[in-house]
């Protein structure tokens, strides 16, 4: 399995880590009015639990690939300028953050009793599990709106960022695969279906990581690419989200810190229901060769796509 894209990220990571941290400690009103305590701790908890922040990395990636051809020197570093100065990792930072805030509002939403009903997530109790109901609602609500205000001080493209970002989250895009997702539960499998449960996919999940690998492009000024980008990170999520489907049935509970079943819990309809384990696994790895492709094109024009192929290739080798 390539879980070595990880390790060789971690210095990335640590930074993404380091970011959050600084929201959670310096956010505040317009006045300096911070956030109520019992608030802050519950998005402390949902927000520092963990994860493989693997929607920020794309980004990141994306970004450091198209300036300066990937830092192939395997330090995780940010040894050049970037555009107009700045590194990439720098000029992508408040876009990885904001998709970490909208990802982890996503979780915490999904894990309500209204929609997946799940007690653990990343290992943790839900938020609505360690607080209240109401309290994960407003986590979610602070966590969404403060992505927006995070991604207003990029340096290059700020509106198309949020348009980005705002359509990948929105009522086309994510909200639609979970309501679709939801409307799925207890539907007979027919090819018809099959077809629309890939359409739940590339939105649920598939849309969010194309929006990381556009704003990775769009951070670092390079607004000629954000097709390919897009379509990248669209393939990318794709398989992520089948490989989803396949750990629900064997995945590594302990490590993934989620319990397994929980699609058969809700009658999902799921890649695997429908095209059993050997053929979900199969779709995934091809998803997964689709991506490696698109990170190639994405940087034809300079650049190493070998990070961008590797984030592809664990998204469907994973176990947890």
């Amino acid at each position: 399995m390539n879980q070595g894209i990880l390790a060789e990220l971690a210095p990335w990571s640590a930074k993404v880590e380091e970011a959050l941290r600084a929201y959670l400690d310096h956010t505040t009103d317009l006045d300096g009015t911070r956030p109520p305590k019992r608030l802050l701790a519950a998005i402390e908890h949902a927000l520092m639990a963990g994860g493989k922040r693997l929607r920020p990395l794309v980004c990141l990636a994306v970004a450091q690939a198209l300036t300066n051809d990937g830092d192939d020197d395997g330090d995780g570093g940010d040894d050049n300028d970037g555009d107009n100065g700045g590194g990439a990792i720098a000029l992508a930072m408040p876009s990885a953050v904001a998709l970490e805030l909208l990802h982890t509002y996503s979780l915490v939403h999904d894990d309500l009793p209204a929609l997946d009903d799940d007690d653990l997530r990343r290992g943790k109790p839900t938020v609505h599990r360690a607080f209240d109901e109401a309290a994960a609602v407003l986590v979610g609500d602070a966590l969404l709106t403060d992505a927006f205000g995070i991604l207003s001080t990029s340096k290059h493209h700020v509106a198309r960022q949020v348009r980005e970002l705002a359509a990948a989250a929105g009522s086309g895009g994510m909200v639609a695969g979970q309501h679709d997702d939801l409307q799925n539960e207890g539907r007979g499998v027919s090819a018809l279906s099959l077809e629309d449960l890939h359409e739940v996919h590339r939105k649920k999940t598939g849309r969010l990581f194309a929006a990381a690998a556009a704003l990775g492009a769009l951070a670092v000024g390079r607004d000629d690419v954000v097709n390919d980008a897009r379509a990248y990170g669209a393939a990318l999520g794709f398989a992520f989200q089948v490989q989803d489907d396949v750990l629900d049935v064997e995945g590594d509970v302990e490590k993934g810190g989620k319990a397994r079943g929980r699609d058969e819990k809700h009658d999902k309809l799921t890649t695997v229901r429908a095209l059993g384990l050997d053929g979900a696994k199969a779709l995934a790895a091809r998803a997964g060769v689709d991506a490696v492709t698109l990170a190639e094109r994405l940087v034809e024009g300079g650049g190493s796509s070998r990070r961008l192929a590797a984030l592809a290739t664990f998204a469907v080798s994973r176990s947890h």
